[in-house]
């Protein structure tokens, strides 16, 4: 097994996918209940994510969600991946993660994303427009100006209890919001392992202009992604399947459906579909767990990552688990001594 990956934190984010015959209640029910799993297992931190209007996808409130997760986990470290702040405004948000680090203080990460709804009538539901996420950076320092008590927006207002807390801010974003971590000397999260360059060239910039700042004296960085362990490679393969073929779906519906328990290529009426399928299996982490360890070394190692955040989704529950199971090993995570430690490496120290 390779050493870097033994040395290297690894999370979980699950987006609470839906399942067919199965009601979006019970997505999210199976996401608490993950987290539970991913604690026994020593995984770092769980994340949970931020969707609206998407059939597939019961994840709509993170800061909710990730309540129950804390509730019913008592030591891994819970967050968002993440709130997408071009929907919300910064005192709210602010307010909904004092109180999280309230409840559950040294546990609570915050995740932060630029994206906005993806439909026009989403959109204006949320009450915000398709160019906002260009006010992401101005958005970012009022939020993180509320925890410090330095906000210039509204000069008056305080967001309690979120004033004096130090919760660990990260940004999901590649190009203009690395550079926008940087500059706010936040950690970054990096998705799709699919494309090396992209992501190198982010790397580069995010750490060539970072700024330290008091969450993060040091450029962090997490690359997320999806990793799919199995005790063969065809049966780590047909994990991808029932994704693969959501999103292929949607590319060509216009509908993110839920997981569906599919064979590989069930279905498939056209080449633009089959097109779209094949490209969604593409450049995953998957195999046995010699293969992982060795494609996720080769990963790390040219990234410098200090964090993999996994990102995987499949029909079968147990087979979900068991990939977990797996992964856990490859990382040696049993061994690490706790998987709330903070420490070298590890990202900032908890707020006293």
């Amino acid at each position: 097994m390779s050493a870097t990956v033994r040395t290297t934190q690894f999370s979980i984010l699950d987006r609470s996918r839906t399942r067919e015959g199965h009601p979006p209640a019970a997505a999210l029910r199976d996401t608490v209940e993950l987290a539970r799993h991913a604690e026994r297992l020593g995984y770092h931190r769980f994340w949970v994510a931020e969707h609206h209007s998407v059939p597939g996808v019961a994840g709509s409130a993170p800061t909710v969600l990730a309540a129950a997760v804390a509730s019913a986990t008592a030591t891994i470290r819970v967050g968002t991946g993440g709130v997408m702040l071009p929907n919300h405004r910064p005192l709210v948000v602010a307010e909904q993660f004092g109180v999280l680090a309230s409840l559950f203080p040294g546990r609570i990460d915050m995740g932060l994303g630029r994206s906005v709804g993806f439909t026009g009538g989403i959109r204006r539901a949320l009450g915000t427009e398709k160019d906002a996420a260009e006010d992401f950076e101005e958005q970012l320092a009022e939020l993180l100006g509320y925890f410090t008590g330095t906000q210039t927006a509204h000069p008056q207002v305080h967001a309690r209890p979120a004033e004096g807390l130090a919760v660990p801010a990260f940004v999901l974003a590649t190009g203009a919001g690395a550079r926008i971590a940087a500059r706010a000397g936040l950690a970054l999260v990096v998705g799709d392992f699919r494309d090396p360059e992209k992501l190198l060239a982010a790397l580069d910039e995010y750490r060539a202009g970072f700024r330290p700042s008091g969450l993060w004296p040091r450029p962090y960085v997490v690359i997320s992604g999806t990793v799919a362990v199995a005790g063969t490679a065809d049966a780590a393969r047909r994990l991808l399947v029932p994704e693969a073929r959501a999103l292929a779906y949607s590319r060509t519906h216009g509908v993110f459906p839920p997981l569906r328990p599919e064979a590989e290529g069930d279905a498939m009426t056209t080449e633009r579909e089959r097109g779209f399928y094949e490209d969604a299996l593409r450049g995953h982490v998957h195999g046995t767990e010699e293969q992982v360890a060795e494609a996720l070394g080769t990963l790390i190692e040219r990234t410098a990552a200090d964090e993999v955040l996994v990102t995987t989704s499949t029909y079968d529950r147990a087979a979900l688990r068991e990939s977990y199971e797996r992964l856990a090993r490859v990382a040696g995570l049993a061994g690490r001594g706790g998987p709330a430690a903070v420490g070298a490496g590890a990202g900032p120290a908890p707020a006293p």
